[in-house]
């Protein structure tokens, strides 16, 4: 028997944030992860009840993602500078920007493989499915996105305790 969605979309809202930030970034996270759990609730029903719901939510955040990547290059740039302000809607305890920054400045493949791995807790096995490609090459391109995250990060100590 399947479990109410709310109590899925609790249990697993935060990790897919995660995800969605590391991928698209603190402005875009936000659409991408209610774009997740609205394809997701539509969903659920057809989803059988032994499947991985952990990634099955990436799969749907790593799709809304792409979305989001092909709507911004779509979109007008109506203006020359956008001020950067802190959220007024709260975020987790642990928000780091700099460490964020860092994972942002990470190639595409690198910053996937990293946030699936270590934020969404998927396998390589997973994440190849996901992204395409090996499990080898998925495990490579985390471990050289973690590499340069502790050669670029001040607090490196930290990456450390991002799983």
């Amino acid at each position: 028997m399947k479990r109410p969605f709310d109590e899925v979309v609790t249990e697993y809202g935060a990790m897919v944030l995660r995800v969605c930030r590391a991928v698209l970034g603190v402005a875009d996270a936000e659409d991408a992860w209610s774009e997740t759990f609205l394809a997701a609730l539509k969903a659920y029903p057809r989803l059988p009840a032994d499947a991985n719901v952990e990634a099955w939510l990436v799969t749907i955040a790593h799709r809304k993602a792409i979305d989001v990547r092909r709507a911004e290059a779509r979109r007008a740039i109506s203006t020359a500078e956008v001020p950067e302000h802190p959220s007024t809607r709260g975020r987790p305890e642990d928000w780091d920007g700099d460490l964020w920054s860092a994972l942002g400045s990470l190639p595409d493949r690198q910053r996937t493989a990293v946030a699936y791995h270590y934020l969404g807790g998927l396998p390589y096995q997973e994440i190849a499915a996901i992204t395409g490609g090996s499990a080898d090459a998925a495990r490579r391109a985390a471990a050289d996105g973690i590499k340069k995250l502790r050669s670029v990060y001040p607090g490196s100590d930290h990456v450390r305790a991002v799983r």
